[in-house]
């Protein structure tokens, strides 16, 4: 059973995309809202570590202080919500004994038995430091990826965006003191009437250009 019809699946990615122009007077619902935050808690990592942090900025004085680092992008200051997607800088063994003792009491067994899980986990999170954050960072794109397609889904509209100063974020939200770092954002909302890149076709190579059947 497909809880969302194929289709419909398929209708929703060709009608999203990356939204230049959001309505600053329309506000994405509470309860809509909750589901978009829920698919970013349930985004599959490696290893299930999770080496992230979703930072959801919608108070607008901080919004004013992110918007030159942002090269001034109105998305910044006009989109109901601003998620920055932050990595962990790098994980750490800590990290990973964290996810294990939070499995054991999810799943209700004895950290004992999770042993081998364990060492799994602490090989992911004992890499050199810039290899860890590099891997962190792979991490957290997959979940801008599910939240991307959740909007869509849903019928929010939503613009990644990698144009921004990670350093000035990180120093104006306080991120390197958790131990993490900004990597990308995604503005999301509803397109505003006049945004002239709604209408535009959408623009992908031909599916057996870039899919090898083997």
């Amino acid at each position: 059973m497909h809880p969302v019809p194929p289709e419909a699946a398929l209708a929703a990615l060709r009608w999203r995309y990356a939204t230049k122009k959001f309505d600053p007077a329309r506000t994405i619902p509470p309860d809509v809202w909750a589901v978009l935050e829920q698919a970013l808690v349930l985004s599959p990592s490696s290893t299930g570590l999770q080496p992230w942090r979703f930072v959801v900025v919608t108070d607008p004085e901080v919004r004013k202080k992110l918007h030159p680092a942002a090269y001034n992008q109105p998305q910044v200051l006009d989109a109901s919500h601003l998620v920055v997607f932050c990595g962990k800088s790098p994980p750490t063994v800590a990290d990973a004994d964290r996810h294990v003792a939070h499995t054991a009491r999810v799943r209700n067994v004895g950290p004992e038995t999770l042993e081998g899980f364990r060492k799994m986990v602490v090989g992911a999170a004992s890499r050199p430091p810039e290899e860890g954050t590099a891997w962190a960072a792979r991490q957290t794109y997959i979940a801008l990826g599910v939240f991307l397609a959740t909007a869509a889904m849903i019928g929010v509209d939503a613009c990644p965006m990698e144009g921004f100063e990670p350093e000035k974020f990180d120093e104006i939200l306080g991120l390197k003191a958790q131990g993490f770092g900004s990597l990308a954002l995604a503005a999301a909302g509803y397109r505003h009437p006049a945004d002239k890149y709604a209408g535009l076709p959408k623009v992908r190579f031909p599916a057996d250009e870039v899919i090898e059947h083997v």
